[in-house]
């Protein structure tokens, strides 16, 4: 074999120095450009148009992505209530997804009874009424079913009964893959130390939270702080939902400071889905759902510098 010659030994010198010292890609820089969250939308923002049928369930992932650029869908039970079971519909529900490029996030679900019901029974009953909707979203490819967290009785009895209910769902919905989260909705549900306290008690992985900025009423005419009870959720969330209701001239929802409640969002480590919730009535559904979207994608422009 002939000897190397010192002009090629050189250049592989050289070649091989400027290999190794060339500048490594800046990982830091790519996790900078990533998104603090991304968009999604929930049904009930379209429930005027589905209750007046100028639209249907099927229609919900194509209106989503055509007219408001979302491919991300949280759907609402009561809008396909006996479509369960049906593999059929839930197959094309799916398939229209599909060919959308739009993603199946989760079911909310209500109407199913009290899953803290202080009737042994009637709470068994809630469980297994929710269990077709855990499989139907497994069909769908969700990864959760969004509950109530219904019950009477003493604050103490209430978190007791209510974490029996979701746990006994919670160890069947893991056995599809799937979590089982609860949403601030009304009385005890909407009291934010409650609800955590419910989720301590239960402690699965799998169930979890779905933090609403605007459903603080707790009954009796009071609210909750809606800053503070969102953060005591969002160690447990799995979802979020950004409740909205009227702007002002700037775009600014008038009820929740975003830019506050994002931030409390962020600084809990969630950079999921934030899913758009439009509930007012000023404003068109269509209007109103494009203003929250404006307002989550201006918040988490300010958010990311």
């Amino acid at each position: 074999m002939p000897p190397i010659q010192m002009t090629s030994r050189r250049k592989f010198i050289t070649s091989t120095a400027a290999a190794l010292t060339a500048p490594l890609p800046l990982i830091a820089d790519h996790h900078k450009k990533k998104k603090l969250y991304d968009i999604s939308i929930a049904e009930w923002s379209l429930h005027k148009s589905l209750f007046g049928k100028k639209m249907t369930n099927l229609d919900f992932p194509v209106v989503s992505k055509k007219e408001f650029g979302i491919n991300a869908v949280e759907y609402v039970n009561q809008f396909f209530k006996d479509k369960a079971n049906d593999k059929k519909y839930l197959n094309e529900l799916k398939k229209i997804c599909d060919s959308e490029g739009v993603k199946s996030l989760l079911i909310m679900c209500d109407g199913e009874g009290k899953l803290g019901d202080p009737d042994k029974d009637k709470r068994a009953g809630a469980v297994n009424n929710h269990k077709r909707w855990v499989e139907a979203a497994k069909h769908l490819g969700c990864h959760s079913i969004r509950v109530n967290a219904s019950s009477s009785g003493s604050y103490e009895d209430q978190q007791k009964l209510a974490a029996d209910g979701l746990g006994s769902l919670s160890e069947f919905a893991a056995t599809h893959g799937l979590n089982v989260i609860v949403e601030n909705h009304g009385g005890l549900s909407s009291n934010g130390a409650w609800l955590s306290g419910v989720m301590k008690i239960v402690n699965k992985k799998n169930c979890g939270t779905l933090p609403d900025f605007g459903n603080f009423r707790i009954g009796g005419g009071k609210t909750y702080d809606r800053y503070k009870g969102v953060k005591e959720l969002m160690p447990f969330a799995k979802a979020v939902s950004a409740k909205s209701h009227d702007f002002d001239e700037k775009g600014n929802e008038i009820h929740t400071d975003y830019h506050k409640m994002m931030k409390i969002v962020i600084d809990a480590g969630y950079h999921g889905y934030v899913g758009v919730e439009y509930e007012g009535g000023k404003m068109s559904e269509f209007d109103g759902i494009k203003a929250t979207k404006k307002l989550l994608e201006t918040v988490r422009t300010k958010l990311s510098s």
